[in-house]
Order: structure tokens, then C-alpha cells, then sequence
């Protein structure tokens, strides 16, 4: 059942004034875009690039039921009037999920954020009323409209909070207030802006602040920094060493799929994932010690990871034009390039890599650009690289003897050199940051998805 706030009470929430006549008003979800605005949803008038008050009458227009403004509207318009929208939005968001008796499960981590949320969501859905973050909806504004549009019967809640700077985390957890906090692992993304691994990892446990008590903490125990600090957390453990409490093993790749055997709170049974990749093998392990702690049954556990889809531009595997595309061009850091390699390492014909740039790495970008070549040269047969730090790319492949690795400085120049080397039967893998835009070179080599088109 979707939400209804009345505009008095949130007016109370979040320290803002409302008309009397508006006060009974109600609004159910929240907006920042006219253009993707739902009827009554309450429309945030953020001031940014663009000023969001002047998109408010067409707000109400589309359907909107009020506006959160800090700036005077026309009388007619039904408003609460706050002197930050972003703040009060946070602060009515906070208040709504205290109104909730959903369980909350907030995820975090330098890669497989997403990835994770969807399995744990496909998981959670086979028995719980389930909602989950869509879209990059993860970050300060994201994550309260997420929580805003968690209906008032959901009864699992799946929210993504992703960061940048130190202090991101902390106001967002602060908000979701998990019931399960999951750090799917500290790697180097963000490096530029945090400084270190370590730095990075006391900002990922920033989740924990905002956690129920008696919630459950869950981290990857394959990851260095996160093992270390488990037992001081009181943490789940999940991976592949045989200390964590969570484990798979018997992994085997077929077909497109794989398979192994969990091992989770005393029980043993097989999983099989639609997707290949080790990777997908530890996001899975995290949606199973979820699901358990969840009270999801066994047999719900392997048909929620059955049919698990990924999303967007996430490792999707298709066939096209004779050859197969591994598309994963939403983002990338050295750990997750790494996996794709992987990945691509373990398909038939000529491996192809293409790889765009890895941002926000810093002063270590250099370094991390040169020792993915050296992956890329171990796992790919051809090198295609673009990027600010392409040439490291190159310069890591070249230096195991790689027989083709070449950086372009556009994607058309990429895309023609492409279309020359290509052939039936090849596998070629896509994947780059997201300012690298590396969907722009399969529009060029005419091997986008068509059923993703649709």
C-alpha cells in the first residue's frame, strides 16, 4: 500500500510551515523531476544547476500533490516551506522509515553494490513483500526518495548507499536505518578523495552508525581490511576461505551458468546462477547469509538466485551480429576489472578486452591502469583501451607480450579499429567508469543489446 503524509505532518518532521488550508493534504512518494513525476507525489524543489521552484507549477500540473520549497511560490500551489529542501527532504524521509516495521537491509562496498542489492532483492522476494533502491538512487537524494517510496506493507527494504568523500555514508545510514549492514568489500575506488584503502574502509563502516540495535552486520571475509576488523564488529562472514561462516564450493562454469554447493548456518545445498563470474559467486553467498538471516527457506534461497537478473549495463552476456558481448559499461575499479577479465578469460574463441579509464583512483591510477594490462594480457587475446590512462593499459599488456594492445584517444577512432579486427566467434568484453561511456563504442560497432533496446 503506497504512502499517505499528510503535509502537516511532514511540515512537523522536518521543521517547515505549511498553509492551514493545505495541512490535510496528502502525498505519497517524493520527485526532484518533473519528467519522471507520479501522481501525488510530493516535488522537491531542489536549486542547483537549475532551480527547481521553476518547474513547480508544472509539477503540480503533472500530478504532483505538493511542492517542498524554499523559495515563495504562488499562493495557489499547495507547499511546505523549508529553508533547505534537501535537509528536510532527509529529515521527512528519516522520519517516514521510523514509521515503517519493514526490515531494512543496507548494502555498501567499493564494487558489486548493485549486483548484490538485486540478488539479495530476488532472494528476499520469494518470501518477503520486497522493495529495493532502483536505478544509482544511492546517494543524498537517492536514498530518501527510495525510502519514501517504500510502501506502508513492504516488509524487506533493499537500499544501496554509495560515496565519495568520508561522511557520505554516515547521513544516509543515518536516514535507512538498517536492520542488516553489508559491506561487500573495501578496494580502491575513491582513492582520490580518501587517500587509502584504510581511509576508505573507516568510511564504508560509517554504515554501521545508523544500525538498529540487535541488527546483524555482514561483511565479505575474503577481503583483507574487512577480516581484520570482523571480529572487533561482531560480523557474518561470507567468501571462499574456509574461515567464513558463510562458503561456496565446488564452483563450476557451464554454459553461460554456474554452479556450487553453499554452505550456510549448517546446512549444504546447490545454487545455480544464471551469470558466470567468481564474483557473482561471493554476491551470491551475500544474498544467501541475507536471506537466512531473512528466514528465507532453502529452496526459496536457490530459486531466488535461479532467477536472478542483473540490471542496466551490468555484465549482461548476449549474442549478436556472431559474436558475444559481455556489456558491463556502468562502471569499473581495479577489482572489478579484474572480475570482468575473469570473466572473459573463461569464454570460448577470441577474447577480446575494451576497456575504458578507471576515474577517481588518484595518484594510484597509473599504477592500477598498468596492472590491469598485465590482466588484460593473461585473460584477452586483443586489447582495445581508451581513456585518460589508456597508454598504462597498454604499456602492462606490452610488457607480458601481448601481440595486440592499442589506446585510441576517441571512440570513433576505438570503434573503427574494432570493426577491423573483429570476427565470428569472438567475445568481446566493454567496460569502463561511467564518464568513460563505453556504450557509446558498442552503438558504433552495432552490438547493442536488441531485447535491451525494447
Amino acid at each position: 500500500m503506497r504512502n499517505a503524509i499528510t503535509l502537516s505532518q511532514a511540515a512537523q518532521w522536518c521543521g517547515g510551515t505549511v498553509a492551514e488550508k493545505f495541512e490535510a493534504r496528502v502525498f505519497g512518494g517524493a520527485c526532484f523531476d518533473t519528467r519522471r513525476i507520479r501522481k501525488n507525489e510530493l516535488f522537491v524543489a531542489l536549486v542547483g544547476v537549475r532551480n527547481g521552484h521553476d518547474f513547480a507549477r508544472s509539477a503540480i500540473e503533472s500530478g504532483a500533490a505538493a511542492v517542498l520549497a524554499s523559495q515563495p511560490l504562488e499562493e495557489d500551489i499547495p507547499a511546505i516551506y523549508v529553508k533547505d529542501t534537501l535537509a528536510a527532504l532527509q529529515k521527512i524521509a528519516k522520519e517516514y522509515r521510523q514509521s515503517l516495521s519493514c526490515k531494512a537491509v543496507g548494502i555498501t562496498g567499493s564494487v558489486g553494490k548493485t549486483t548484490t542489492k538485486e540478488m539479495i532483492s530476488s532472494v528476499l522476494a520469494t518470501t518477503l513483500r520486497t522493495q529495493k533502491t532502483e536505478g544509482n538512487y544511492n546517494n543524498d537524494i537517492g536514498l530518501p526518495v527510495s525510502v519514501l517510496s517504500l510502501h506502508t506493507d513492504c516488509q524487506a527494504a533493499v537500499l544501496e548507499m554509495g560515496m565519495n568523500h568520508a561522511g557520505e555514508i554516515s547521513a544516509l545510514t543515518d536516514i535507512a536505518a538498517p536492520d542488516i549492514a553489508v559491506i561487500t568489500n573495501v578496494g580502491t575506488m575513491h582513492m582520490e578523495n580518501l587517500g587509502s584503502r584504510e581511509g576508505i574502509l573507516k568510511a564504508k563502516l560509517e554504515i554501521l552508525e545508523g544500525l538498529r540495535p540487535e541488527g546483524k552486520i555482514v561483511f565479505c571475509g575474503d577481503n583483507d581490511l574487512l577480516h581484520e576488523v570482523s571480529d572487533a564488529y561482531g560480523a557474518i562472514e561470507f567468501g571462499f576461505a574456509g574461515y567464513n561462516d558463510i562458503r561456496a564450493t565446488d564452483i563450476a562454469v557451464y554454459d553461460g551458468k554456474t554452479r556450487f554447493t553453499a554452505h550456510a548456518f549448517g546446512q549444504e545445498f546447490p545454487v545455480e546462477l544464471p551469470i558466470v563470474g567468481e564474483h557473482n559467486v561471493l554476491n551470491a553467498l551475500c544474498a544467501i547469509t541475507v536471506g537466512c538471516l531473512c528466514g528465507v527457506s532453502t529452496e526459496n534461497l536457490q530459486a531466488g538466485l535461479a532467477n536472478f537478473r542483473n540490471t542496466g549495463m551490468r555484465q549482461n552476456v548476449y549474442e549478436k551480429n556472431a559474436v558475444r558481448v559481455i556489456a558491463d559499461c556502468y562502471n569499473a575499479g581495479p577489482e572489478s576489472m579484474r572480475a570482468a577479465l575473469g570473466v572473459l578469460a573463461q569464454q570460448k574463441g577470441r577474447r577480446i578486452a575494451v576497456l575504458g579509464g578507471m576515474l577517481e583512483l588518484g595518484d594510484y591510477a597509473p599504477q592500477a591502469h598498468f596492472e590491469v594490462g598485465t590482466e588484460a594480457a593473461r585473460t584477452a587475446d586483443l586489447l582495445f583501451a581508451y581513456g585518460e590512462f589508456a597508454r598504462e593499459y597498454v604499456r602492462g599488456a606490452k610488457m607480458l607480450k601481448m601481440a595486440y594492445a592499442e589506446a585510441f584517444e576517441t571512440h570513433e577512432a576505438l570503434a573503427q579499429a574494432l570493426k577491423e579486427q573483429m570476427l565470428p566467434g569472438d567475445t568481446l568484453l566493454f567496460k569502463g567508469s561511467r564518464g568513460m561511456r563505453m556504450e557509446r563504442v558498442l552503438k558504433l560497432v552495432d552490438l547493442v543489446d536488441s531485447e535491451g533496446e525494447k
